[in-house]
Formats: structure tokens, sequence, C-alpha cells
């Protein structure tokens, strides 16, 4: 997969791409990194990339010209039909649903804003989608392309190795995880749940997707809305409900 970032800041991805697991999935093939300062496309002799909004306001507004004219040449160099993300407050939440749709692209384009905003004609003939990671207010794009980059290549084939992790992971199941113990069994008292030490494995299997379910509903109850339940998850939501 290939991964183009629009920014004013590269300098913030650094440490990001070259750390942990984006690194290795870059060294191993799996992914290419491109961040791209923008400035550099602009036709504007003092290197401005942001102009006053038409009608007056507050702030400055992200010109189209050095956007489309990075987008156009990024394009053009690969000879692929990416899409084209614009980090924004007004896109569509970002979900695990929309990562595990994204890792399926061979090309993926963030546009990193800053200032107040965008020129309109950026998102209405330019961007595939409009992206938010959440109800709240950043500096810019940045952040929010990070995110992006990092849940779309842990679920590439082969970044993670054991290939069931992406697969069991909070949100991929429709559920929270479960929880986790390992070594010592007994620690200042705190012990293992029994089950786990048995080796049975479907009966760790059922306890697995009970405490899923139990943590979910504690949690998370939203995540259960309108989710096809099975007899027996039933019976374990009324059970959660008398522990309660």
């Amino acid at each position: 997969m290939k991964i183009d970032v629009l920014t004013l800041f590269p300098e913030m991805f650094t440490g990001v791409f070259g750390s942990s697991i984006l690194n290795q999935a870059q060294e191993k093939g799996y992914v290419n990194f491109n961040v791209v300062n923008f400035r550099d496309y602009t036709e504007n002799k003092h290197k401005k990339v942001d102009d006053y909004p038409y009608g007056g306001g507050a702030g400055m507004v992200l010109a189209p010209q050095p956007l489309f004219d990075a987008v156009e040449t990024l394009r053009a160099n690969h000879n692929t039909k990416p899409r084209v993300i614009l980090l924004c407050p007004q896109g569509e939440r970002y979900t695990q649903k929309k990562a595990e749709e994204l890792a399926h692209e061979e090309h993926l384009i963030m546009l990193c804003g800053h200032y107040e905003g965008y020129d309109e004609r950026i998102r209405e003939h330019l961007v595939t989608d409009e992206i938010s990671i959440g109800d709240f207010v950043l500096t810019g794009g940045e952040v929010g392309a990070m995110i992006i980059a990092d849940s779309v290549t842990r679920l590439l084939p082969g970044v993670l190795g054991n290939e069931t992790s992406a697969v069991t992971d909070s949100f991929s199941t429709g559920l929270l995880e479960h929880p986790q113990y390992t070594r010592p069994s007994d620690f200042r008292g705190m012990k293992v749940p029994d089950v786990l030490l048995s080796g049975h494995h479907e009966n760790i299997e059922t306890w697995r997707r009970k405490e899923a379910l139990r943590r979910t509903y504690v949690r998370r109850p939203d995540l259960l809305e309108g989710k096809e339940l099975t007899e027996e998850e039933k019976k374990w939501i009324e059970e959660f409900k008398f522990d309660a």
C-alpha cells in the first residue's frame, strides 16, 4: 500500500512513521509512507498556501491551488486511483469498519489542514472521503492522519505477524476485547481466573466471549445497539443486568 500525507509540518511524522510497527511494515515492504509539504507546490511567490475568506470572517482559509497540484502530481507519478481523504471536523466519524475498508485500497492520500478550513472547491472536486476522528478540535489534521495510517497499516496482511491479532482486537468483532492475563498466576494475592489455567480451550473461548460482552455492556452499551445476539448472549446480558 502507498500512503501519501500532505501537510505543512512534515517533521511531525518522523517519529511516528519511523518507529515500532509502522517502521517495520515499511522496511518489510508492506506499506510505503511519503510525507509531502504541499507548500512546495504553491505558485505564490511568497509561498503562501492560505488567504482571507471571501465575505470576511476570522482566520485564513487554505487555497485550492497547492493541494490540487500536489494531489494531481501524486496521482500521475503512481498511475493509481487513490482515495483522497480530507481530515476535517465535518467528516464521517472514523471507525474500525472504515479502517478495514481503507485497508483494501492500493493508494491513500491524506490532506492535513490548518487555519480556519479549506476552500470549498477542495471538498467538492478533489477529495473522495472526509473523515473526522472525533467530536473535538485539534490544531490540524496531522494527528488524525497518523491515527488513520496506524489503524490501516496494522490490518495489512503480514504486518502484525499473528494474523488473528487484528481480527480479535476491540471493535473488530463489534465488542470490546476480553480481559487479558499473563504470568504470574498469583500476583500479590490477585489471581488469574481458574478457567484460563484449565487448558480447556472450549471453556476458555466461552469465557472470553462472555467477558467481552460483559465489558461492552458495562462500558460501551452503544456498541450493542442493533447488534444481532445469539440466544446464549441474550441470557448473559440478563445475568449482567442482575449483577448490576
